[in-house]
């Protein structure tokens, strides 16, 4: 098969994580006689330098043509004097709604082997951890209507929190489909004791859990979600929220893990067209001295070709592959801790790929 991959390597160290992941990619191909064409295209201030804006209309229109969008990572202190809706981050928002990436994967898994890593007691973890917190990408109160005004307080900015009954219930089914897979179980979060959208989106997710009785559904205020995230991890497996909730407790979970630079994402469109990136951000500050680590990248590329290409043997290759790895006493050093063998970006990404 072939598959044509719309590639952002970005700024900061994005290219670097970019090029590991398109060399692990590659020799997935061979083993299964598969072809990833990767047609590169800007975006972020890579974008900016070169055409002036965040995010080009050609780089829409190629990620619309291609089977998949692989993204590095976008911005750096280099663009922080612009505008705020001309900024490299702009370009994210942009991207999900021009490819309708509505719905947002974030697993946040501890791997055995670096469970010391975790601030959590070691009892909270034992037997490692993997949850997956599903949140909405296009709607609520980033998307909303917002502005100034005079009050009797003198001057002041709002923004609306507003969802339809539709965009809950297609992120709920995103939820629940992906429960059915796991533990069949899934937590709902929002404020429904204050909120009036968090009262339709707590009773459209009570209609979508109908279609699905093996499926067990609680529901959890975002207040008490947050606490229970770092006192009782184990009790969620499937977390399915809101777009600004779930921004929050995507940014909770991913450091109750200790390791941000292992840990994938995905942003899904209807039909799973989607847009693979790591969580961690363009780090700017190690860019070009071959430290960065690339693993979550090549994970999110195990999510692509999960979710949107339908290759599940292929992908569990590529995760066996890293916790081969981890197993064989490598790190990177954002996970090195004085015991192991200290390896850097390009080698890792050739380890991973040897695994392979």
């Amino acid at each position: 098969m072939n598959y044509y991959i719309a590639t952002i390597e970005g700024d900061g160290i994005g290219p670097e994580v970019v090029g590991e992941a398109t060399k692990v990619l590659d020799v997935i191909g061979e083993k299964y006689c598969h072809t990833f064409k990767f047609n590169y295209v800007l975006a972020g201030g890579a974008a900016i330098d070169a055409t002036g804006k965040c995010l080009p209309q050609e780089t829409v229109d190629i990620c619309k043509s291609s089977d998949a969008v692989l993204l590095g990572a976008v911005g750096g202190p280099k663009w922080d004097t612009l505008p705020g809706d001309e900024r490299p981050e702009r370009a994210l928002l942009g991207l999900r709604k021009a490819l309708g990436l509505f719905a947002n994967l974030r697993p946040a898994m501890v791997f055995d082997q670096l469970a010391d890593a975790s601030p959590l007691k070691p009892e909270l973890i034992a037997g490692g951890l993997d949850i997956v917190i599903v949140r909405e990408l296009t709607g609520g109160i980033y998307f909303g209507e917002k502005g100034t005004k005079e009050t009797d307080m003198g001057p002041a900015a709002y923004d609306i929190e507003q969802y339809s009954e539709e965009e809950v219930r297609r992120i709920a089914k995103v939820a629940f489909d992906m429960a059915e897979k796991r533990s069949k179980r899934v937590t709902s979060v929002d404020k429904a004791n204050v909120l009036e959208s968090s009262r339709l989106w707590r009773r459209v997710v009570a209609e979508v859990a109908k279609d699905y009785p093996d499926v067990a559904l609680d529901n959890f205020y975002v207040d008490n979600a947050a606490m229970q995230l770092v006192r009782d991890p184990k009790h969620f497996d499937v977390l399915v929220t809101s777009n600004i909730f779930g921004d929050i407790l995507s940014d909770e979970a991913s450091q109750i893990t200790g390791s941000i630079g292992m840990l994938p994402s995905a942003s899904l469109a209807t039909g799973n067209f989607g847009m693979y990136e790591p969580v961690h951000g363009s780090a700017p500050d190690i860019a070009g001295q071959g430290k960065a680590n690339p693993i979550a990248t090549i994970l999110s590329t195990a999510m692509m070709l999960r979710y949107t290409l339908g290759l599940s043997e292929e992908a569990d290759d590529i995760e066996n592959a890293v916790k081969q790895f981890l197993n064989d006493g490598y790190r990177t050093p954002d996970i090195y801790t004085g015991k192991e063998t200290l390896v850097g970006t390009v080698e890792t990404g050739d380890l991973i790929a040897k695994y392979i």
